[in-house]
C-alpha cells in the first residue's frame, strides 16, 4: 500500500466496493470512511478522518438491524429484540465483519499507528465498518444501504445462532450435550494458573466425562471456562451431537 493514497478510487478500492456490494458514485466518501485520524495527522492536506461518518453509520446500522429484526420476529417483545440487536451490533462481531470484508487491507493509517498494529486494532476496524455504513447511506439511500448491510450479515437467524453460542458458550455447549443419549457430565478443571495476584491468567480444560473437549485461557476462571467452551463447540464430533 502506498504511503499516501490518492483521493480517487485506486484498483484495490474497486475490489473493496465489489465485496461491499455497492459501487460508489462518489468514491471519495469511501476513502474518507477508511481514513483514520492518525493519517490526517500525518498528512494535514488529506481529507477529513472518518469520525463523523462513524457517528452517522452507527445510527444507520442500529436502525437497519432494528427494522430487520422487527419484521423477522413479529411476535417478539422489546427485550428479546433488543438482546438480538445488541448481539448483532456488538464490537467484537463488527470487528470480525470488518475483517470478512477486508477493510483492514484498505485502511489509511498514520505511520505510527501502522507500525503499532493499528490495522488489526478492534476499535479502528469497528469504527471503519460503521463509517462505511454512513458513507454508503450518503452515497445512495436507506434501501440501498440496508440491502448492502444485510448482505454482509447474511441470514440473520443463522448469524444469531452462531453469535448467541459465542455470547453464552457454556450454555450452548451444555444444551448440545444434554441431547446426547446416556449419562454424560460436563466439567471444567483449572489446570494452570500464572501471574501476579492482580493479573492472574487461568487455563481451564472442559471435559465430557473423561474426554477433553477444549482448552481456554482468561483473566478469571469464568472467562477461561467460557473460552474453553467456545473452543470446544466447533470441535464437537458430529456423531456426538447428532448434527
Amino acid at each position: 500500500m502506498p504511503a499516501h493514497l490518492p483521493e480517487t478510487s485506486p484498483p484495490f478500492l474497486d475490489h473493496l466496493q465489489e465485496r461491499l456490494g455497492h459501487p460508489f458514485r462518489d468514491p471519495a466518501l469511501l476513502v474518507c470512511a477508511l481514513t483514520h485520524l492518525s493519517y490526517v495527522q500525518d498528512y494535514p492536506g488529506a481529507r477529513p478522518g472518518n469520525q463523523r461518518l462513524e457517528f452517522l453509520g452507527d445510527s444507520v446500522l442500529q436502525f437497519i438491524l432494528t427494522e430487520a429484526l422487527f419484521q423477522l420476529y413479529p411476535d417478539e417483545r422489546e427485550g428479546p429484540l433488543s438482546k438480538r440487536r445488541s448481539i448483532l451490533a456488538q464490537g467484537r462481531f463488527l470487528t470480525s465483519l470488518a475483517r470478512e470484508l477486508a477493510l483492514d487491507t484498505a485502511l489509511r493509517l498514520g505511520q505510527s499507528e501502522e507500525q503499532t498494529g493499528g490495522r488489526q486494532r478492534a476499535s479502528i476496524l469497528e469504527d471503519a465498518l460503521e463509517a462505511v455504513v454512513g458513507a454508503i447511506f450518503l452515497d445512495s439511500d436507506f434501501a440501498t444501504v440496508r440491502r448492502a448491510v444485510l448482505g454482509w450479515y447474511g441470514p440473520l437467524p443463522d448469524r444469531l445462532a452462531v453469535l448467541l453460542a459465542e455470547d453464552n458458550p457454556k450454555g450452548r455447549l451444555q444444551e448440545l450435550l444434554q441431547a446426547v443419549p446416556g449419562d454424560h457430565a460436563v466439567r471444567y478443571e483449572t489446570v494452570h494458573t500464572a501471574g501476579a495476584p492482580h493479573e492472574r491468567e487461568y487455563e481451564v480444560n472442559v471435559y465430557l466425562n473423561d474426554t477433553l473437549l477444549g482448552t481456554g485461557r482468561g483473566n478469571s476462571k469464568k472467562l477461561a471456562e467460557e473460552a474453553a467452551a467456545r473452543a470446544a463447540l466447533p470441535a464437537l464430533p458430529a456423531d456426538l451431537v447428532g448434527h
